[in-house]
């Protein structure tokens, strides 16, 4: 990883400009982790708006390293979850030797730091990815609401390649709602818990919040998670960590509904992770 000294800091950028300032954050946190400072590299050089920036692909290492080596598990675990948005907001995926939006650094700095930066980050994934158990294990004991608990499942899904599922639990953060898209007619359908929890979701042809009268239309759940992996996984690590609503939630998404505006039958699931699709 980079060198607390290297000149590259000041070529490469976060949201706002340059991140020369960088290695100043990033000493302080290792000298004393402050979350104030964490917030403030986070905020201001490493992530807005579900985008990333170089300056992210160069402190990546440093955050596994932090994580590898902090003693205090709510920290880890804040790592974790920070890291894993990050990785799920990562959209060139794929991309050898580094990713394509990087030719004019690279003309900069050089097609051999680029790829060592990179290189870098993607074994920074795997470190934080090995800290999966401990952290989930200690979200299980701990009295966290089901919300916090969905971060820590975005992160798992992000760690695990799973980026659309990571992203679809990110936007949809709260699990009171859902908005997909019928693969028939193009029109949105909006998926929403019934109020008198006789369901516990139903599909609307409108935004249920402005057009409270309208008539839902069923879910039926998926009879199994099983035959999906990605559905399997996110329930298996969902029950393992004890978030309720989305195990609640799960087989509806799994499941199949009419769509309101063309009547036409469909499976919600692969409709909703495919606005999500990097």
């Amino acid at each position: 990883m980079l060198t607390w000294d290297s000149d590259v800091w000041g070529k490469l950028s976060g949201p706002y400009g340059s991140a020369e300032n960088v290695p100043k954050l990033l000493q302080r946190l290792e000298q004393e982790y402050s979350q104030e400072v964490f917030d403030e590299l986070f905020q201001e050089f490493l992530f807005h708006q579900n985008s990333i920036y170089t300056a992210t692909y160069a402190v990546m290492p440093f955050l596994a390293q932090l994580a590898s080596s902090v003693t205090d598990i709510e920290v880890r675990t804040n790592l974790f979850i920070h890291c894993g948005i990050i990785e799920a907001s990562r959209d060139e995926q794929h991309q050898d030797p580094f990713p394509e939006s990087w030719e004019e650094l690279a003309d900069v700095v050089g097609s051999a730091s680029c790829t060592r930066m990179y290189n870098d980050y993607m074994k920074a994934i795997d470190q934080i990815k090995s800290l999966t158990d401990e952290v989930l294990d200690y979200a299980a004991q701990s009295s966290a609401d089901d919300i916090e608990k969905r971060y820590l499942l975005i992160a798992d899904a992000a760690f695990h390649q799973s980026c659309n599922v990571a992203n679809m639990l990110l936007t949809f953060i709260e699990g009171e709602e859902y908005v997909t898209v019928c693969p028939a007619c193009g029109e949105d359908v909006y998926i929403w818990p019934q109020e008198d929890k006789t369901a516990p979701l139903q599909a609307y042809e409108h935004d249920p919040v402005f057009n409270p009268e309208q008539q839902p239309y069923a879910i039926t759940p998926a009879s199994s998670l099983e035959d999906d992996p990605e559905t399997k996984a996110l329930a298996e690590q969902t029950s393992r960590i004890g978030e309720q609503t989305l195990a609640a939630h799960l087989p509806y998404l799994a499941g199949t509904t009419t769509c309101p505006a063309c009547r036409e039958a469909f499976p919600i699931w692969p409709a909703l992770l495919d606005t999500f699709t990097v």
